[in-house]
């Protein structure tokens, strides 16, 4: 039987996903694997930026903030495995590359939504 976060983190994703969607970003992957890492989500801003978004759910203050979360060794891991996703799918970066965070949150019957714009960029 799944654990109930994930399929929580699931729902988290697709709204980010519907979210960036909505705001004129073109989603391109999602959940997308390698060795290195994973990937949440993988989109083109309006700009033409490939981003790798990182989606973090926190449902209580318990486990701390989704922002404190991103170390800079993962940040090193997303890198990484953001440049695997352009190598391997052959996708043109002629804007650059960035990772944004987008943190969930529960906010009553829905969430609320915020985009941490370049976490790292190159």
């Amino acid at each position: 039987m799944r654990d109930p976060r994930h399929a929580l983190g699931l729902r988290a994703e697709d709204a980010t996903a519907a979210w960036l969607s909505a705001a004129g970003w073109t989603i391109l992957a999602r959940r997308w694997r390698c060795r290195e890492g994973e990937l949440d989500l993988v989109g083109r801003d309006p700009d033409g930026v490939l981003v790798a978004v990182e989606v973090k759910l926190r449902s209580g203050p318990r486990a701390g903030g989704a922002l404190e979360s991103v170390d800079r060794r993962r940040i090193r891991r997303l890198r990484v495995t953001l440049g695997s996703y352009a190598s391997a799918e052959r996708v043109a970066t002629p804007m650059g590359l960035r990772i944004d965070l987008v943190t969930v949150t529960p906010a009553g019957a829905s969430w609320r939504l915020a985009r941490h714009a370049s976490i790292d960029a190159w």
